[in-house]
């Protein structure tokens, strides 16, 4: 997962050219959880069974399988900071989340082969309201989540 934010174009053509899955999640005007999954809903096209809850997003996260991506999926999110910084604890938890996603396609399966790989980045230049609360939200490197 990349977390230094990155410009958004270069990375959808790439992805489209190699073959990849490419998702747009836009979090312009989110500015909170339920909003939040709604939108990651919508965006990833996911299925009726995932509640609006951290748990079942991670859950999800690890599946795809509704997903298609042989090649590979990239989930490029942009107009991040409004709600990075509404939310921090929230979005700590949503990059949390993530970042265990991303590692869980880079293990290889017991047959010896990794799955499609996930990448997550972090679009920079996106129109949208900048951060809320002041200061530019840091880009955090998180712990494990607990339970």
């Amino acid at each position: 997962m990349s977390l230094d934010p990155q410009p958004l174009a270069p990375a959808l053509e790439t992805a489209e050219a190699a073959g990849w899955t490419t998702v747009r999640l836009d979090l312009r005007g989110v500015r909170g959880k339920a909003e939040l999954m709604r939108r990651c809903g919508d965006a990833l096209r996911l299925p009726e069974w995932v509640g609006g809850n951290w748990d079942a997003l991670a859950d999800a996260l690890r599946d795809l399988s509704w997903l298609p991506g042989a090649g590979g999926r990239l989930l490029a999110i942009s107009s991040w900071r409004g709600y990075a910084g509404a939310r921090p604890g929230e979005w700590e938890t949503l990059v949390e989340v993530l970042e265990e996603a991303v590692d869980f396609w880079r293990e290889p399966d017991p047959g010896g082969g990794g799955g499609p790989e996930l990448v997550v980045v972090l679009a920079e230049g996106e129109a949208g309201p900048g951060p809320v609360a002041g200061a530019p939200p840091r880009t955090p490197r998180l712990k494990r989540r607990r339970g």
